[in-house]
């Protein structure tokens, strides 16, 4: 299995085999009041599983989609049906699949790729869907190994800022990031860290729905123009680790593999009175 994408074909010609599990990892931010679970009942590929990110985040964080504990990690894995041979496909209905892909390889498990175009595409191309719940599912041992490095913490981006040893790469929207839109989460603040670049995370797809990925060379065009420096370390944010994780992905399938990402993200920096923040609005 390709360790970035597959294509929706080679995903239905393995419908039904024991060795590729795989999951709808949809979740919404919760200014949009939708329920991706209800969505999943309503309809889903074959045999897919639902993987609940907030189940599989730090519960016990005042910041929302935090890594969880390894243990906890490898218990919603595992619950899953998900052991260390598995391959595991990821899908979902917009942005959060590249989060979930980071979340396994962080883990240890690198056996995972991103259904490329999600469900939008495959629900597209009429290929086969199913509703209700998912079945019963045997668990498996799951074993979480996280790697060291790849997360980053306030300090981080702060030194990165002050310093320049990295650069800061922020995939909110446009407008999220200048502060004219709320920052989508009750009590956080609006803006930007200053000195962050703007690259929303919608500029490395195709076009806006169209959940297939740039081409590398493609996606290396757009974070060069958005002012990004490939040749510096780069500490990837949005608004709470979700769509930076389609930075990291996409730099990743580049071969940069010194990115970090900033797990609390604005989430957690919008909350701070003693963090700078810019705003244009």
């Amino acid at each position: 299995m390709d360790p970035f994408l597959v294509e929706p074909q080679w995903l239905q010609d393995r419908l039904g085999d024991p060795a590729v599990v795989t999951l709808d990892c949809s979740w919404y931010i919760p200014e949009a009041q939708k329920s991706a679970r209800a969505e999943f009942e309503a309809a889903h590929i074959p045999g897919a599983r639902f993987f609940d990110l907030d189940a599989a985040s730090d519960l016990t964080s005042p910041y929302v989609n935090m890594l969880p504990p390894p243990a906890q990690f490898a218990a919603v894995a595992g619950a899953l049906g998900i052991g260390p041979d598995t391959d595991v496909v990821v899908y979902d209905s917009s942005y959060v699949s590249a989060r979930v892909w980071w979340m396994f390889r962080h883990f240890g498990h690198e056996r995972v790729a991103i259904l490329n175009g999600g469900w939008k595409r495959w629900q597209a191309e009429g290929r086969p869907v199913a509703s209700g719940p998912a079945p019963e599912i045997a668990p498996r041992a799951f074993t979480a190994r996280p790697a060291t490095g790849g997360v980053a913490g306030w300090q981080e981006v702060q030194a990165a800022l002050a310093d320049g040893a990295a650069g800061v790469v922020d995939a909110r929207t446009r407008e999220r990031f200048t502060g004219e839109l709320p920052s989508g989460y009750p009590g956080v603040a609006g803006g930007h860290m200053p000195g962050a670049v703007n690259v929303p995370w919608g500029g490395l797809l195709p076009q806006k729905g169209d959940f297939t990925f740039l081409e590398p060379e493609a996606a290396r065009a757009v974070l060069s123009g958005a002012g990004v420096d490939l040749e510096k370390p780069v500490i990837a944010t949005c608004g709470s680790g979700v769509t930076a994780a389609i930075l990291a992905f996409q730099m990743a399938r580049l071969g940069k593999a010194d990115v970090t990402l900033y797990d609390g993200s604005w989430h957690e920096w919008g909350q701070r009175a003693d963090l700078p923040k810019e705003s244009l609005s």
